[in-house]
Formats: structure tokens, C-alpha cells, sequence
């Protein structure tokens, strides 16, 4: 990488920090029996004195595992990086830690997402480490790891794990998620049948990487870009593609000289880094869960970011990137358009383009030379895909601290509606009753999910983009409006209001709703009303009892004491805190 202050270049020594002045010289240079143990031990590992003493020990996180397709390759970037640590005169050590698969962790990975951050956080501090490469890209892996380094503040590189190949079916191309829940419902209504299917299940996922369209995992590793974490263009290279190694080679390059300059995430991870990655969420028409996981990791960098600057930042940026599940394209063909540098070209007048970024001395360096090579892919600012970003943040009596709703992936027709409410209590309950011909559903109801929420859920699993009955899909229905303090998957579509707060599962008035109640979503009035006095709700709420915890001990009782809301980032209270930590003391 060129363009930072401070270096000389590869073949002389560079400026900044002397070896004694590195973190891990308090554990391998001291004249005492610690250091002397530590060096004892490292030569048992195999390591010359030559290799690490006096070099930035750079520690890889690595969140591959052999049951997260979307990481399955990570053990080969690892291999990357290192040798570009090695080529750039570090130590490079490999640290597994916890792998969080949306496709298979159940009831959800956010559950764990906090407990990653955690364990990130912990070995940065508590090993010889003096910067971090961080390898994920599965929906919660990137705040997860961001929160940690974050909280950790040491010098760090995010390494994108990198969206998957296309999918293919009978001549179509399929997006990953997207795809999915189209094809479903069609089985569903009858249209295609188990043979269809079949092919579907062997054609929707080519390849390692994560989901290919504009989902939550593309959402979260495109902030990253924007947050400055990564390389220039790391978050769109798709997993496969030799470019992705070279990536992770050069990352590893970088992270040593980051070291060497002690440019930490507290110096890129500003109140503009976050109010420019949110502007970039809503410009790609990205995912909702980056609401809360941007709120979540400001919080950890001492930023406070809320609802209120969602909704502000979406006033002011239109959608420009031509992206499934709201737009027509796939990931790979941002990355070949030009990828997240060009398309942020088309938002210079309302980013901060004088903070830094681990890969240059200012965004507007990073920026210089992009281009758009497809302006169908990524628009410019005459042809929006919308004229406003593409997620909205709601309020009314339903959702006094907030609700969001990804408005650019529904049908229009739907963006203002009353209806009457059908109530569901959990989600088993809507899976067995969501078809029973008694509820008599109608397009015009509202299908209302409760007890899925950061406590209910528990961990606010993935539930919000609510099924619509078998009879109205066999009659041509393919949206209707549906709310829940649940969250839905970056690859979902449909008018689905999203992390209604407060949650029900702590009496917040979703858990007050009846079947057959009115409620009006008015996105454009940025509103969500239930037509029910306040007389009748205070009623309501001195008869509602609160549902029993789901766990009585264990992780799931230390997340249920220390958990938020989604309006401020479902983080723990224990973790967003302001608060000294110690350095250890290495002896």
C-alpha cells in the first residue's frame, strides 16, 4: 500500500515505533524470569529468536470453521496474511475464535454476537499482540470483531470473507436468500414442486463466500469499507477470486506498518466514519440489521449514534446501487462496476473525506482514482434507484423508541395501509396456525409477530419476514404488511416492520395488540399507529403478565441480565459502558 505519512518505504527502515517500544516486547524483552519463560515457550512452538523477537506480533483472528460455508476458506486467506506479515517484518500468529454461521447456528447467531466481540476483545488483551487482522464476513462475524478491535484499541485490518459465486437455475441467475424466499413461496403456491426444488437446492449456492446479493453480510462488510477498516475495494472481491488472496496478502503487509505507525481504530472510528458508513448502508439499499449493529459498534468507539441520525442521513442520500433483494444485480457485478470505491464517488458531498482509513491518509486520497465501469450496476446521482434512502425509521404508539422497515424492497402499494391486526404470540405458534382457514386472513390484515425480540427471541432471531397463508399466495399475493420486534435477513423482502421497541417480551405495546385491531403503517409520514385509546392500553397493560425467561441459567441468563434494546444496539450494558481496563501486567 503507498499513500500513508510516515513510511519510507519497503527497502529502509521505517518511522515510528522501535521495537522496545512495541507491546510485546512487555512479554519477550524484559531482563526477568517471565520474559525469559515466554521466550522459553516460544522456542517450544518451533520459532527462531530471529523470527518474532522485536518484530510487531500480529495476531490473526480467524473465524473459519468446517460448518460456516460463507468462512469455509478462511483457513487459506490466514495463510495469506501471513505471508504478507512475514514479507513486511512481523510475526504473524493464527487464534481461532468463535465462527458465527446464520445458516446454521440456531436460534440465532446474534445471540453469540456480543460473546464474540467479547472473546476478541479479551485475547487482544491478554496475549503478546501488537495489532490484529480480523477475518470474518457472516452476518454477525464483522460487528463482532469490529466491537472487540474497537473496544481493544489496538491496530487492526478487517479481512472480508467475500460474497459467494452466482447462483444458476434453468438460465436464470440466482441471488442467495433472495432466491430462496421467492422459490419457497412458489412451492408453496403450487407453481413449481419438489423436482424444481431439487435443482434449486444444488444450483442457489455455487461456492464459499457469503450471500451474494446486497444482504446483511455484503451490508456489514461494505460499512466496514466505509468505516475505513478494510483495503480499498476489499468488501465486494468475491471469495474466490485470486484478487480476494491478494487482498489478504496485502492486509497483511499493512497491518505491520499500522503497527509501526500506531494508527489505531480510535483514530478511524470517528463520529464521521459512522454518520459515512451509515450513509453508505442507505445509499446501497442495505440490510436493517446494520441499524442496530452500526448503533453497537459506535457505541463501543465512545460515538453515540441513534435512530434519529438513521432517519436524518436517509433524508439526504439516495439509493444508487442496482442491488437484489431491492435492485436487479448481484456482488460480483458491483465489484467488476467498480465496486464500494466508485460508488462512493457518488456520495462525496455528504461524506467526510479528510478522516483516515487504515489504507490512506484521508478518504478523499482513497477515493482519487475510482471509477464506475457500469453505471446501470452502481447509478449516478441523475438516475437513483430511489430519491431517498432505502431504509426508514418509523414512530407511533406501536413503536415509541423506534422501528425500522427496508421500504425499498416492498411493494410500493403497501407503503401506506390500514389494517386489521392478526396477532401471533411466538413463532411456532404462527408456523402451526398461519394456514388455519378460522384466522380468515385477508390481504388488507396485518400480520403481527410478538415474543421475538432481543429477550423474547431469544436473541432476536431472523423471524420478521412473516409468511403469508398458503390461500393468499395460491391467489397471487406476495406481499402484505407485517410487524414484529424480530428482525429479517438482509436477503428478505417484503413491507416488514422491523425491531419494534420496546419489545414485547418487556411489556412495550406490541404486546398489547388484539387480533382485529387497527393499525396504520404511513411510511412516508414516517408512522406506525395502533387505533386503540390510551385508556383501553393502560387497561390492557395492568392485566398483561410478563412471560417467563427462557433461560434459567448458563450464556442464555447472562445475556437476558446484561442485553439492550434494538434502538441502542442489543449490545451488553457491561460492554458498552464507559470504563477503565487495565493494561496486563506481562512480568
Amino acid at each position: 500500500m503507498t499513500g500513508r505519512t510516515g513510511m519510507t518505504g519497503r527497502t529502509g527502515e521505517p518511522d515510528g515505533r522501535q521495537p522496545r517500544e512495541l507491546r510485546s516486547h512487555q512479554w519477550y524483552g524484559t531482563d526477568g524470569l517471565r520474559s525469559f519463560s515466554h521466550r522459553a515457550r516460544t522456542r517450544q512452538l518451533g520459532y527462531l529468536p530471529e523470527e518474532h523477537l522485536g518484530k510487531p506480533v500480529i495476531a490473526i483472528l480467524n473465524t473459519w470453521s468446517d460448518i460456516n460455508p460463507c468462512h469455509v476458506h478462511l483457513r487459506d486467506r490466514s495463510e495469506a496474511v501471513k505471508r504478507g506479515v512475514w514479507q513486511a517484518g512481523g510475526f504473524p500468529l493464527e487464534f481461532p475464535v468463535a465462527t458465527l454461521s446464520e445458516t446454521f447456528q440456531k436460534p440465532t447467531p446474534m445471540l453469540y454476537r456480543n460473546l464474540l466481540s467479547m472473546e476478541t476483545e479479551e485475547l487482544l488483551r491478554s496475549y503478546p499482540v501488537d495489532g490484529a487482522v480480523l477475518l470474518g464476513g457472516c452476518d454477525k462475524s464483522t460487528p463482532a470483531l469490529l466491537m472487540g478491535a474497537a473496544s481493544a484499541d489496538l491496530p487492526a485490518v478487517f479481512v472480508p470473507a467475500g460474497p459467494m459465486l452466482p447462483g444458476h437455475w434453468r438460465g436464470e441467475t440466482l441471488g442467495s436468500g433472495t432466491d430462496m424466499w421467492k422459490y419457497w413461496d412458489e412451492r408453496r403456491a403450487g407453481i413449481i414442486g419438489d423436482r424444481e426444488m431439487a435443482e434449486l437446492e444444488r444450483g442457489l449456492a455455487r461456492s464459499p463466500g457469503t450471500c451474494m446479493t446486497m444482504g446483511t453480510a455484503s451490508t456489514l462488510t461494505a460499512a466496514a469499507e466505509a468505516l475505513g477498516m478494510t483495503l480499498p475495494g476489499a468488501s465486494s472481491i468475491p471469495a474466490v477470486d485470486s484478487g480476494h488472496a491478494r487482498m489478504a496478502a496485502a492486509s497483511g503487509l499493512r497491518i505491520v506498518d499500522l503497527v509501526r505507525e500506531d494508527l489505531r481504530p480510535s483514530a478511524i472510528l470517528t463520529r464521521e466514519a459512522y454518520e459515512d458508513a451509515v450513509a453508505t448502508v442507505l445509499a446501497l439499499g442495505g440490510s436493517t440489521n446494520a441499524v442496530i449493529h452500526l448503533i453497537a459498534m459506535a457505541g463501543r468507539s465512545g460515538v453515540k449514534l441513534t435512530l434519529d441520525d438513521w432517519d436524518r442521513i436517509a433524508r439526504t442520500v439516495p439509493v444508487l446501487a442496482n442491488l437484489r433483494p431491492g435492485g436487479q444485480y448481484l456482488m460480483e457485478d458491483f465489484h467488476f462496476a467498480g465496486g464500494l470505491p466508485a460508488f462512493l464517488t457518488q456520495l462525496t458531498d455528504v461524506l467526510h473525506l479528510d478522516r483516515p482509513t487504515v489504507g490512506h491518509a484521508s478518504l478523499r486520497e482513497q477515493l482519487a482514482q475510482a471509477e464506475i465501469h457500469d453505471t446501470d450496476v452502481i447509478r449516478t446521482r441523475d438516475k437513483p434507484l430511489s430519491e431517498e434512502g432505502g431504509l426508514a425509521v418509523l414512530r407511533g404508539n406501536l413503536c415509541p423508541d423506534g422501528a425500522v422497515i427496508k421500504h425499498i424492497a416492498a411493494d410500493p402499494k403497501l407503503l401506506k395501509h390500514t389494517g386489521p391486526a392478526v396477532v401471533f404470540d411466538d413463532y411456532k405458534q404462527l408456523q402451526r396456525t398461519i394456514n388455519d382457514p378460522a384466522l380468515g386472513i385477508t390481504a388488507d390484515h396485518v400480520l403481527v409477530l410478538r415474543g421475538a425480540g432481543p429477550l423474547g427471541g431469544p436473541g432476536m432471531p431472523e423471524y420478521g419476514m412473516l409468511p403469508i397463508p398458503d390461500h393468499l399466495l395460491k391467489q397471487g399475493v406476495r406481499d402484505m404488511v407485517r410487524i414484529s420486534d424480530a428482525r429479517m435477513s438482509g436477503t428478505s423482502y417484503g413491507m416488514c416492520v422491523l425491531h419494534v421497541a420496546p419489545e414485547s417480551h418487556v411489556g412495550g405495546p406490541l404486546a398489547l395488540v388484539r387480533s382485529g385491531d387497527l393499525i396504520t403503517l404511513d411510511v412516508a409520514a414516517r408512522s406506525l399507529h395502533l387505533h386503540v385509546s390510551d385508556e383501553e392500553l393502560e387497561q390492557r397493560r395492568a392485566e398483561w403478565e410478563p412471560p417467563p425467561a427462557p433461560y434459567e441459567r448458563g450464556y442464555g441468563a447472562l445475556f437476558a441480565e446484561q442485553i439492550t434494546q434494538a434502538d441502542t444496539g442489543c449490545d451488553f450494558t457491561v460492554l458498552a459502558r464507559e470504563g477503565r481496563v487495565p493494561e496486563p501486567y506481562a512480568g
